[in-house]
């Protein structure tokens, strides 16, 4: 590994767990042109190999659904053998659902949660020794403001996300005195990927981005200042401390503005059927970098011909 010029690390080996869409995409993207070695890993074979090859620098594509610890451990492996090494791990591999509590199959609750704090479990369980056997290493979680907030039909997504944080919390706590070892957590609002439209929906509608939305770029910056100054959090959107403020502060306003907001930003169409979307196996066709959600505002709603859900 060198220095460029500034002082910062290039040249690392970087593990990029969702990185064939939105957030993990950027990440693998911007890594790449900075001259890191990337290995992107997500479930649908043909879009890693095709988005390995299309990074700038050197980059191997991997095959695995986080929550399966054999595919991961494979995975690992298979870094290790090729690079001899493995610097860092960002992982924004998640799966959403829309829906009230009782709506939503358990099937797919089951699902969402796994992908969340079972995956995380998963990377750490294989990628930390590794870590203390180099002397170092840093695992950056992608997380969200629905670690911290709860929102109204998206509150299994929330519950995946609490738990995660919980998780991610109590690994900072255990690698805290190991010198070289680091544990962050990024936490976004709204980003312009492509989840909502991937996202299984048992709300009449399909998802869409609530305003202020950024793009996943600056969220890859976040995560890359991670690796290069490695911290425990880093906030990613305007609105997040103000939202969490309100949620814990003043809860007998945020529980009666929330469902109304998420009614008519949230879930402002289009119409959709019931189903699991991406949730048990990757939509690859509505993979990508952006989600194509317009500028703060000048939002707009995506269907004219949206159904609105009444709230009970």
């Amino acid at each position: 590994m060198t220095t460029d010029e500034g002082g910062v690390a290039r040249g690392r080996v970087l593990m990029v767990v969702g990185g064939t869409s939105g957030i993990g995409l950027a990440v693998a993207r911007a890594a790449s042109a900075r001259g890191d070695v990337v290995a992107v890993v997500a479930r649908d074979a043909g879009r890693v190999a095709e988005v390995a090859a299309s990074l700038p620098g050197p980059a191997l594509g991997l095959v695995a659904d986080v929550v399966d610890g054999a595919a991961v451990e494979r995975a690992v492996a298979e870094v290790l053998e090729r690079h001899g090494r493995l610097d860092a791990v960002v992982t924004s591999a998640q799966v959403m659902a829309y829906g009230d509590v009782e709506e939503v199959p358990p099937e797919v609750v089951q699902r969402v949660v796994d992908t969340a704090v079972v995956g995380t479990h998963h990377l750490a369980r294989y990628v930390l020794p590794v870590f203390r056997r180099q002397g170092g290493g840093t695992l950056v979680v992608v997380s969200s403001l629905l670690a911290e907030i709860a929102v109204p039909s998206m509150g299994i997504y929330s519950a995946a996300k609490w738990g995660q944080l919980g998780l991610v919390r109590a690994m900072q706590v255990e690698t805290r005195h190991e010198r070289g070892i680091h544990v962050c957590l990024v936490k976004p609002g709204a980003i312009d990927t492509p989840i909502y439209h991937q996202a299984a929906s048992y709300a009449g509608s399909r998802g869409s981005a609530p305003p202020p939305v950024i793009t996943p770029e600056r969220v890859a910056a976040s995560c890359l200042r991670m690796l290069d100054r490695p911290r425990r959090a880093a906030d990613a959107g305007p609105a997040n401390k103000l939202s969490v403020l309100g949620f814990r502060y003043l809860p007998f306003v945020y529980d009666r503005i929330a469902g109304p907001l998420v009614d008519r930003v949230a879930l402002r169409g289009p119409a959709t059927e019931d189903g699991p979307g991406n949730v048990f196996e990757p939509v690859v066709e509505r993979e990508g970098l952006r989600g194509g959600w317009t500028p703060v505002g000048r939002l707009r709603r995506a269907d004219g011909r949206a159904r609105w859900r009444r709230r009970r």
